[in-house]
């Protein structure tokens, strides 16, 4: 099994004039570490719009940074926005072909959609976004691999053009999709591409059945490149310490309750008097744009709790849907996600109100202390 890292550079406020170069100098800080120390791979969000949660709306410039950081680990959209008007995909397939030159060809190329709120931002209608994607998503191999190439679809033409540079590996770099709902697994499981899901709000059983419906979808696949990338990823929360207590003073079950929180757009139903958490400026308006919310919360029964204030750290850590703790607590739990078929644990770990320096711990346990057991 692969070990990878997940950014999505979180900056909680308070934010002052130096908050985002602390960020992203932290997470390249983090990145070399994690290089020296084996990880496989990194993967970098695009979102845009989401303050304090995501601030990395430009990662091919991140990830650009990080392959001259770095030796070994393998440089991963995660993902890439393919409808046109977050991204053309002409400029998509020139900005990952030079990353793969410059990294040495250690890029994975992963593809997404975003959220309603983020789309509504690009002007995107939701209801085309899929379609936008899997165009995108038919024609970027293409580009990679005909010289010149032309194309005529629903939403975008091009007339015959060499799109150059192309990638260093051949006959290109693996190709990925994100998934949230099961229907993604599938879909992805048709184009012949690899899977990146999360566990949020997931428990380990049902991340068996998503890994089941995706191989089963792979059997009648009709590859969007020339080769299939059958391979699984998922990630959760991570943070390791010492010890468990001292994982939670460390802020490790609040960056995961906050995470969590945050992703499923239901801010507006729990308080948080503390202030520990990240403030969500924007939760009603996710909230409000996004109409399919009852089908997510029947989905996962959990954020019907959440939305009231009732969720605990607790419940969620009995789901295996987080993971917090010390480093014996943390191996049993990536045991149980092996055993569910994943070929890559993604861990995100630079989370919330997590401190610099516990993160480089965290980073430094896990490759020591439990990567070693699944190698």
């Amino acid at each position: 099994m692969k070990f990878d890292l997940l950014y999505e550079l979180q900056m909680p406020k308070p934010h002052d004039e130096r908050s985002e170069w602390r960020c992203f100098h932290e997470a390249l800080a983090q990145i070399d570490l994690a290089d020296r120390l084996g990880y496989d791979t990194v993967w970098e969000v695009e979102h845009h719009f989401l303050t304090e949660f995501a601030h990395s709306s430009a990662p091919e410039v991140f990830l650009a940074a990080v392959a001259q950081r770095t030796k070994n680990i393998r440089i991963g959209h995660g993902v890439t926005l393919l409808p046109y008007k977050f991204n053309h995909p002409i400029r998509v397939a020139e900005r990952v072909a030079t990353l793969d030159i410059i990294s040495n060809g250690r890029v994975e190329f992963g593809t997404g959609r975003s959220s309603q709120h983020e789309q509504a931002g690009f002007e995107i209608d939701p209801n085309e976004s899929r379609d936008m994607w899997q165009e995108s998503l038919e024609i970027i191999p293409r580009m990679w691999t005909e010289s010149p190439f032309e194309y005529a679809g629903k939403y975008v033409k091009i007339p015959p053009r060499d799109v150059i540079p192309k990638p260093l590996q051949k006959p290109h770099p693996p190709i990925w999709a994100a998934a949230t709902s099961p229907q993604t697994w599938e879909l992805a499981g048709r184009n012949g591409i690899g899977i990146l899901g999360l566990t949020i709000f997931v428990s380990v059983k049902q991340l068996e059945d998503r890994v089941r419906a995706y191989h089963a979808a792979l059997k009648e696949a009709k590859p969007v490149g020339k080769f299939v990338n059958d391979k699984v990823g998922a990630f959760t929360i991570v943070h390791v310490a010492e010890t468990r207590e001292q994982a939670i003073a460390n802020g490790g079950a609040d960056a995961a309750m906050n995470y969590l929180l945050y992703a499923f757009r239901v801010l507006g139903g729990f308080a948080d008097p503390s202030g520990k958490g990240m403030q969500r400026e924007y939760a009603d308006l996710e909230i409000k744009s996004t109409p399919y919310r009852d089908l997510i919360a029947k989905e996962y029964p959990l954020i019907a709790k959440m939305q009231k204030g009732e969720c605990t750290f607790e419940e969620l850590d009995a789901e295996d849907m987080v993971i917090v703790g010390d480093v014996d607590h943390v191996a049993r739990k990536v045991e149980r996600y092996k055993k569910a078929g994943l070929d890559h644990f993604i861990s995100l770990m630079q989370a919330d109100r997590i401190p610099h320096p516990a993160v480089m711990k965290s980073i430094e346990l896990f490759a020591k202390h439990v990567m070693p057991n699944f190698r």
